[in-house]
């Protein structure tokens, strides 16, 4: 089983390092993947969930034109969901290029969500996207000229420059606002490269009008060695270096690479592997020399094609019912999560990331590779992946009880879990973190433990779950520097406060999780209620003051008032939640000495303060509509833009 769960990793990974494979060394030009500009629009969307599956349609749509032509226009859906998408390569690329550059750009405009357009500039493709027509735009207020600043040319280039960008421009009038030009600099070995191109959505005269606006823009740039016009309805460049391409040569034998590969770019688009792209390139040349022929990838991708572990993309349509709502488990503002049922009678659920963003793209490929490194009976099990549709998919085993935080914070549920039900989800997530923390091959911090997180089998046994966040820690590092990532209100202070991940972050959280268990409250929740304190600063009080079962859950001691056995139980997990809140890590237990705890009879330290928390900036950011299901890397904005509390040493 751990073989077979390590190959999905294999599989759904290098089968899209093959793919660049075969793009790459396909073709001799360059894609300019380079970003040089994004700009969003500032409207909000009307309604996520329309116009987030129509700007998918859309982008796929052109993605099949832009393999055929470098250029694609197309519309999806009607009203102020709508989504309008133009993108062209600059024609200077081959189409092979051009859908390496395009898929670059696709996957990086949907940053601008929640806005309903953005356009984005690549040096060799641009993207755009609107809830409006804006095909005959030639101009607008988002026009400008990015210069280079790291060379300046003295003014015999400039001169050439002059004469090549006016050359270019002349051309392109009668070539259907394409042009290229080169003109040497006198005197020197150098030249003056440009290139100008107009949205083939245009007429003549807007396109000459673009143009000439862009030109007296980007002359401003000299004597710098670079300038690039970014205009609404053209593109401008020049430079001191040959960035340009050879003329593309379209033949028959790279239109049938194309469609080969065109539903394994779209995949990446999805999984956001931009990075991998940067990767690879670096390292074509030792790869190529690694490589057995084309025929051994040929066999690869087929391999992956064929293979059980890798799931037809129709085959999980078909099982949710074509993502039927009636099937819906959860929806955020990037994704859903759909319960289906294999052709042999298995139950699945299918993550589905419909929508990319800057955070949730990487978390997507980080979950893939994090889950399929590990195996263990208290972690969600992972059984394959489909990236060879429209969308990449993950599918994992169904767990019918839904997560932790359907009962614990439900007066009515809550009664389905008897105290020696909770004491098994306890035991069961500290046992899955302890695997998580000192695995012997990879060492991995969770970062966002929670109540939402905590899947339940039919027997309600815990399984950690949603491994968007995850970070692997190396024996050698007393910490992990890191962007601010997870749910406030379980999130340790001096991560909070400097950004500094161990394990101990990890800690707090399942001590926060304690908490929550025995008394039935949200820590992040508690300023709607009727204290003033968080949980754990309110429990901590308690304790001190030894009144700490008046906040007990009323359904844990429904049937166990009388019981003493239980109400020791009880209060030593109390005590434990509160070890592992202290403000101090190095005072909190390993979540290993923590298990321990728990199955022992040994005498606890007492508690040292907790942090203290400003419950006014205790904002809880959660688009979720229904945000139980804790597949949700991708669908919860619970790891979203992050208000930091303060905290104070007392």
């Amino acid at each position: 089983m751990r073989k077979a769960i390590l190959s999905v990793n294999y599989h759904c990974i290098f089968f899209c390092l093959i793919a660049f494979l075969l793009l790459y060394e396909s073709v001799m030009g360059d894609p300019r993947a380079q970003q040089v500009k994004m700009t969003c629009g500032r409207q909000l969307g009307h309604n996520s969930s329309i116009y987030v599956p129509n700007f998918v349609a859309t982008m796929e749509n052109i993605s099949e034109q832009m393999r055929n032509s470098g250029f694609g226009v197309a519309v999806t859906g009607s009203g102020p969901d709508a989504d309008y998408g133009l993108a062209q390569c600059y024609r200077d690329l081959s189409l092979l290029d051009c859908v390496l550059c395009y898929t670059a750009a696709r996957t990086v405009l949907p940053q601008c969500y929640p806005y309903n357009g953005g356009r984005i500039f690549l040096d060799g493709c641009f993207v755009r996207s609107e809830n409006y027509s804006f095909y005959e735009e030639y101009k607008g207020p988002e026009d400008e000229v990015v210069c280079g600043n790291t060379t300046r040319k003295n003014s015999t280039f400039g001169e050439s420059a002059r004469q090549a960008l006016s050359t270019a421009v002349s051309t392109a009038r009668n070539n259907q606002g394409y042009a290229r030009a080169q003109v040497a600099v006198a005197g020197t070995n150098e030249s003056a490269y440009v290139l100008v191109d107009c949205w083939r959505t245009l007429n003549a005269s807007s396109c000459r009008a673009c143009l000439e606006n862009a030109t007296a823009s980007i002359l401003g740039c000299l004597p710098w060695s670079e300038g690039r016009a970014l205009y609404t309805g053209c593109f401008m460049r020049y430079s001191d270096s040959n960035f340009l391409n050879a003329e593309p040569r379209n033949g028959r034998s790279r239109g049938k690479v194309i469609v080969i590969v065109v539903s394994i770019v779209s995949s990446l688009v999805v999984l956001g592997v931009g990075v991998t792209i940067g990767i690879y390139i670096r390292k074509h040349r030792y790869l190529k020399k690694k490589r057995r022929g084309s025929n051994d990838i040929h066999k690869l991708v087929k391999t992956l094609i064929d293979s059980s572990l890798n799931f037809k993309y129709s085959t999980l349509e078909k099982a949710t019912g074509s993502f039927d709502d009636a099937n819906k488990l959860g929806q955020g503002g990037f994704g859903s999560v759909y319960k289906g049922v294999l052709p042999d009678g298995r139950e699945i659920a299918v993550k589905r990331l419909f929508f990319n963003n800057r955070h949730r793209a990487a978390d997507f490929y980080n979950e893939v590779n994090m889950i399929s490194s590990v195996e263990h009976k208290n972690l969600v099990r992972l059984l394959g992946c489909s990236c060879s549709g429209p969308e990449s998919l993950l599918v994992y085993e169904f767990l019918p009880n839904k997560s932790l935080d359907r009962f614990i914070f439900d007066q009515n549920k809550g009664k389905t879990l008897t105290w020696e039900k909770r004491y098994n989800i306890i035991m069961g997530t500290a046992e899955g973190l302890v695997y998580l923390h000192e695995n012997s091959k990879i060492r991995i911090i969770h970062r966002d433990i929670k109540a939402s997180n905590i899947l339940l089998d039919t027997r309600f046994r815990a399984k950690i779950a949603d491994f968007g966040l995850a970070r692997s820690f190396q024996e050698d590092k007393s910490h992990i520097s890191t962007a601010i990532a997870g749910t406030l209100g379980y999130m340790a202070p001096e991560y909070l406060a400097h950004g500094q991940l161990t394990e101990k972050a990890d800690v707090y959280s399942f001590g926060v999780l304690l908490l929550e268990i025995v008394t039935g409250r949200q820590n992040n929740r508690s300023k709607t209620s009727e204290y003033t304190d968080s949980l754990v600063t309110l429990t901590w009080k308690k304790f001190q003051a030894g009144t700490v079962e008046e906040l007990y859950d009323p359904n844990l001691m429904l049937h166990n008032h009388h019981n003493s056995n239980v109400k020791n139980d009880v209060l030593r997990v109390v005590h434990l939640g509160l070890l592992c809140t202290q403000e101090i890590p190095s005072l909190r237990p390993t979540i290993a000495k923590a298990l321990q705890m728990l199955t022992t009879e040994e005498q606890l330290p007492a508690p040292t303060n907790p942090p203290f928390t400003d419950e006014r900036t205790m904002e809880f950011n959660d688009t979720c509509e229904d945000p139980w299901y804790p597949l949700n890397a991708g669908l919860s904005a619970s790891i979203a833009t992050v208000t930091l509390s303060s905290f104070h040493s007392r």
